[in-house]
C-alpha cells in the first residue's frame, strides 16, 4: 500500500539521502558525486533538532532519520 504525499511536502524543502525503501539513486552517477541529484530527492516534510522527518517522492515510504553521528 502507498501512502498519499504528505500534505506538509514542499518540493522547494528537499534532502539529498537515500530511500531505505526503493534505492532509486543506487546507480545515479550524480549521486555519488559531491552534487546535489534533480532527480533523486526526498521531501523534507519536519526536523526535530537533528531528526529529519522525510518522504520518498517516487514510492512514498516516510521515514525519520537523525542525522547525529
Amino acid at each position: 500500500m502507498r501512502l498519499p504525499i504528505d500534505p506538509q511536502a514542499d518540493a522547494s524543502r528537499r534532502a539529498w539521502v537515500a530511500c531505505p525503501v526503493c534505492d532509486d539513486a543506487r546507480h545515479c552517477a550524480t549521486c555519488a558525486s559531491p552534487r546535489n541529484c534533480g532527480e533523486h530527492w526526498r521531501y523534507l516534510i519536519a526536523n526535530s533538532g537533528p531528526v529529519l522527518h522525510l518522504q520518498c517522492p517516487r514510492c512514498t515510504h516516510a521515514w525519520s532519520l537523525n542525522t547525529r553521528p
